[in-house]
């Protein structure tokens, strides 16, 4: 991995993806003690940061390999992203979802014209799963995150902090990334490495679900002892990628660690105060820099809002918390 790929990745995305913005509020920013800048990559298409990859790594696809369609697993973010970079392509897509998934990804993923594998994410191999129906059926497995063209193409996001920063004359501060297995946190970490090293990343998780924080603590892999039991579902996997855990390892600050409930509460000040719709694992980030203030150094911090694919009943529930 290496920002040639990322910047590589960047033409082939350049008039298919969204360049989102860098969003402020003084609300928000008082409530945490600083300037906070929000990237809300839940305004890309389908809802997530995921379309990036998606589409950096089936573009990067030997045409003919491409044809034969394609296979990724996901609880629903990486899923739609796939499904849609798969229709725009014209090919096939196969994608193995958890049961329990949110029905909004579920729906939105089969729409996108993806033929969909339901598993039991508490008992059941989404690897295996996913490594039998590509063999079976010759499909190309395009990984949620351990895919250095997945990587690639998440990087692009950073590529846009680092000129977005830039313009706003912020050269140091920390940039908060919610992490999964660190496909997100690893691409922007190696883009600002190249065009804003003043900036450091820091991978925020759920509480519970902090398998990057402690592999980062202790220097080596640390997997999740469940896979089930946050409502942050987005960024609920079993350890960090063997591609991305050295590049996080060497670039990036401690993780931060957020609850169920700190989520639910910036979801609704994401809404409330910026007029953005985020999913509890979108808004991991936000509610490290809302509610870890003293573990963040400088003035302005930068956080991300990676999803906004939330369902009716849980933007509800966040927004009670208002009340």
């Amino acid at each position: 991995m290496n920002i040639e790929m990322i910047r590589a990745a960047a033409a082939r995305l350049k008039g298919h993806a969204r360049r989102t913005p860098l969003l402020n509020s003084p609300f928000i920013d008082e409530i945490a003690g600083r300037r906070v800048w929000v990237k809300p990559e839940c305004l890309q298409h389908t809802g997530s940061f995921k379309f990036r990859g998606g589409w950096s790594a089936l573009s990067a696809l030997n045409p003919d390999i491409r044809a034969k369609g394609v296979i990724a697993f996901s609880s629903g973010n990486h899923a739609q992203g796939v499904a849609y970079a798969a229709k725009l392509h014209g090919v096939p897509s196969v994608i193995v979802m958890p049961a329990d998934a949110p029905r909004l990804k579920i729906e939105n993923t089969r729409a996108l014209g993806a033929e969909v594998v339901l598993y039991d994410r508490a008992n059941e191999d989404r690897d295996a799963i996913g490594a039998r129906l590509a063999a079976e059926r010759d499909l190309t497995l395009i990984k949620p995150f351990d895919d250095p063209q997945v990587i690639a193409g998440q990087g692009t996001t950073g590529l846009e902090i680092a000129e977005q920063a830039a313009e706003l004359g912020i050269t140091s501060g920390d940039v908060i990334v919610c992490c999964g297995g660190g496909g997100l946190t690893s691409g922007i970490a190696l883009a600002l490495e190249a065009d804003a090293p003043g900036l450091r990343v820091r991978p925020a998780e759920p509480a519970g679900f902090d398998d990057v924080t402690r592999s980062l603590a202790q220097g080596s892999i640390a997997r999740n002892r469940t896979l089930a039991g946050s409502i942050c579902d987005a960024i609920v996997t079993p350890q960090p990628g063997d591609l991305t855990f050295p590049i996080m390892q060497r670039l990036c600050g401690p993780g931060l660690v957020a609850t169920d409930d700190e989520a639910l509460y910036a979801v609704a000040h994401a809404f409330n105060r910026l007029k953005v719709v985020a999913e509890p694992g979108g808004a991991i980030a936000l509610a490290a820099a809302l509610f870890r203030r003293d573990e963040i150094e400088g003035d302005d911090v930068i956080v991300t809002i990676s999803g906004g694919n939330v369902d009716a009943d849980m933007f509800a529930r966040a927004l009670a918390t208002l009340n």
